[in-house]
């Protein structure tokens, strides 16, 4: 085994501390000794310990307390407790405080390799996991909200704030400006963190299923209703609900939405009983809500809930100082997605950039950078290799026309028609993908 990882064996017999050892060894595991607890410590101290196998015995302690005071600090090591024929129960309860397993000295020799093969890669896995976890907060943190200039800086910082809270929280901005991206950044950053963060899209579910989908709805509730269905209040229990696209819920949604924001509590479709949901709210709309509320599409006394703590994500005409930053940073992500060395962005491409409006916003941006590293066949990027009708005085959905359609049919093209394996590759939700092949008139 070449991870760099090692088992150490502590037992005070010189003997059982040699022949284990030996039979590891020639497992091809790392394997290092101590003759007693101290000694022991100070290895899982400077040494990368997966795999730690203990006597019950021990000059200067017993299996029972190692086993609980490695588990307290290494909490990753797996544990392995020797015991003499007629210590059993000592193992069992080594067990309970949190060993991997057992095994009686002399009679469980030949089971000690596939044990310990099995503990090692129960180990590993923790191990990848943790590392894949940490990657994932890494993508969905504040440091990956890119950008230098005061507007989205002072929204960061706000953000960050509000995280250590409960507070229900309203991001505004346009389409494209990252609000799913820092609504995941709050959740990640607060408590709630090793709980559900469930995004639901509130545009993407017809108005009349809206309440059955979010809340729940008992069997028989309606026509095919065969059986009581969790909501997605309830399967974000003591996480975080992210309600996109808010001004987008029907009436009887809103007036629900409302009572959950004042008492915490559900009520599914079909049912009378009320729930109880741990939960905290992000809401994000595109949307100018003051002027919803003054054409009655928006409840005024659920606006005022949900604006506890209101933050503004700026478009990118607001911020163009970032924009050279981000092309950059997109340059460098796609051109080693695609494996090419691309080493540099002409000024002109940059001025033509700077020069855009970006109704499309942050998004838009990201679509123009693939398409340009997908054609590049240098090292760098220049003007050539924007879109036709870049920077003309068109509509915002003719702009988005010509380069978000666009890649999202070669993208479909790529993956042969399939929708989810598409979503994945554009880095979007499958059911944001079927909102925009609607809109694009591609059902």
């Amino acid at each position: 085994m070449n991870s760099g990882y090692k088992i150490l064996i502590i037992d005070d017999e010189e003997k059982i501390r040699t022949l284990l050892q030996k039979i590891l060894m020639l497992e091809g595991f790392d394997v290092i000794t101590a003759e007693d607890f101290k000694s022991g410590m100070k290895m899982i101290e400077n040494e990368k310990i997966a795999i730690l196998i203990t006597d019950v015995k021990l000059p200067d302690g017993n299996g029972i307390e190692i086993t609980k005071k490695v588990k307290e600090k290494y909490n990753d090591i797996e544990i392995i407790v020797l015991t003499a024929y007629g210590q059993i129960k000592d193992g069992v309860t080594a067990m309970k405080s949190g060993a991997y397993d057992y095994l009686v000295k002399g009679d469980d020799d030949d089971k000690l390799p596939l044990l310990i093969k099995n503990a090692y890669d129960k180990f590993m896995t923790t191990l990848q996991l943790k590392h894949l976890r940490n990657r994932f907060d890494e993508k969905f943190s504040f440091s990956a909200i890119m950008g230098k200039s005061e507007k989205i800086s002072k929204a960061i910082e706000l953000a960050k704030r509000v995280s250590q809270t409960d507070s229900t929280v309203l991001l505004t901005g346009e389409t494209g400006t990252g609000k799913d991206l820092l609504a995941q950044a709050i959740h990640n950053a607060g408590r709630r963190r090793n709980n559900n963060f469930v995004a639901i899209n509130c545009s993407a579910i017809p108005k009349d299923l809206q309440e059955s989908e979010l809340f729940g709805y008992k069997k028989g509730a309606f026509t095919g209703a065969a059986a009581d269905k969790k909501g997605y209040f309830e399967e974000a229990d003591k996480g975080t609900i992210f309600l996109d696209e808010v001004a987008e819920m029907s009436p009887e949604t809103q007036t629900k939405l409302l009572r959950v924001l004042e008492n915490r509590k559900i009520t599914k479709v079909g049912d009378t009983k009320e729930y109880d949901v741990d939960i905290r709210i992000i809401a994000a709309t595109n949307k100018d809500l003051n002027e919803e509320i003054k054409n009655n599409r928006f409840r005024q006394d659920l606006y005022y809930r949900l604006n506890t703590f209101m933050i503004r994500l700026p478009s990118l005409r607001e911020r163009k100082e970032d924009i050279e930053l981000l092309t950059n940073l997109f340059v460098k992500y796609y051109s080693e997605k695609s494996g090419k060395k691309i080493e540099s962005v002409s000024r002109g491409f940059l001025k033509e950039l700077m020069n855009h409006t970006f109704e499309g916003n942050i998004r838009e941006l990201k679509n123009v950078i693939e398409r340009a590293v997908i054609l590049c066949d240098s090292n760098e990027i220049s003007e050539g290799l924007l879109p036709d009708d870049f920077n003309k005085t068109i509509s915002s959905d003719s702009t988005l026309g010509s380069v978000e359609k666009d890649h999202i049919i070669k993208t479909l093209k790529d993956y042969n028609g399939n929708k989810t394996l598409t979503a994945r590759a554009l880095g979007i939700g499958t059911v944001t993908l079927y909102r925009k092949l609607k809109e694009f008139g591609m059902e």
